[in-house]
């Protein structure tokens, strides 16, 4: 059975400067697929070409991003948008910037709820008090009339993780939904994520730094560096054999709950330098492909 996403050798360059190498990745129905490496790794980048919202002056240069058949390059941008929300929808990464600051909680819930299911203003509401209870905040129908700034960091982002799942999409891209809240919220976020995925079995781009929430909520999970997928595989056979030095070096850089008096190593800067190298000479070879 083929994978409702795959992305195969994605290439895209900002200004000229190649920044995602050949990414290859499939995502499988109902799976939750993890997406780590150090920060400029281009791990956002991959989740902005799904949603279709590359950043000023990207352009994608090579490869497919196949969706249930449809390949989202190829697709124009109202087609490409008319998927955002209803079937594929983003979690995003700071819960105290992503929702608008000048508009009630309510009308930025419902409004997703009337353009893509079609539901009349009563039948919004009430779907939007439906999800807030979902996601387990009280008193919802007096945080629907609320503004953003009224709440705290963890109940912004259970609101945003209510908007995501709305429509029930088929993926969701979650974006380091984690990194702005503490860790008691991290761990109540990071149930709720997993419960509404299976209750729906849904797919999720579970888009991280973090290898400690990779191991503790991924099937699978891909291991990125320099705009490249150096390795990739299930969760639990990743971590108990990686097969590639920079998989041991990072998780080697990483503080280990279960050893607290290991001293984490950091990444050593010859491998950096490798890795660096190899990606010049990829993009040099690519480069002269291209001018033949």
């Amino acid at each position: 059975m083929s994978a409702l996403l795959d992305i195969d050798d994605l290439h895209l360059a900002i200004g000229g400067t190649p920044v995602l190498r050949g990414v290859s990745l499939q995502v499988g129905a109902g799976r939750i697929v993890g997406l780590v490496g150090e920060s400029g790794a281009g791990k956002s980048l991959v989740g902005r070409v799904i949603l279709g919202l590359e950043p000023e002056g990207a352009r994608v240069t090579g490869g497919k991003v196949v969706f249930d058949g449809r390949d989202l390059i190829a697709l124009g941008g109202d087609d490409h948008a008319a998927l955002l929300g209803r079937d594929i929808a983003l979690v995003p990464q700071n819960p105290m910037t992503a929702l608008n600051p000048v508009a009630r909680i309510e009308p930025q819930i419902t409004d997703v709820l009337r353009q893509h299911l079609g539901l009349r203003h009563g039948a919004a509401r009430a779907r939007a008090l439906e999800l807030l209870d979902r996601v387990h905040i009280r008193e919802p129908a007096r945080v629907l009339r609320q503004f953003p700034h009224e709440l705290s960091g963890g109940m912004r982002q259970r609101i945003l993780i209510a908007i995501a799942f709305a429509c029930r999409p088929r993926l969701v891209i979650a974006d380091e939904p984690t990194t702005a809240l503490d860790v008691t919220v991290q761990r109540q976020i990071l149930r709720l994520l997993k419960d509404l995925q299976a209750a729906h079995d849904t797919a999720v781009l579970f888009i991280t730094h973090d290898l400690g929430v990779v191991a503790k909520i991924c099937d699978e999970v891909a291991v990125m560096h320099g705009g490249r997928i150096l390795e990739a595989g299930a969760t639990a056979d990743l971590f108990r054999e990686p097969a590639h030095a920079y998989t041991r070096a990072l998780f080697a850089a990483t503080p280990r709950h279960d050893r607290p008096d290991e001293i984490p190593a950091p990444i050593p800067e010859a491998l950096s330098q490798l890795l660096v190298a190899e990606a010049q000479a990829l993009d040099a070879r690519r480069a002269m492909r291209t001018k033949r």
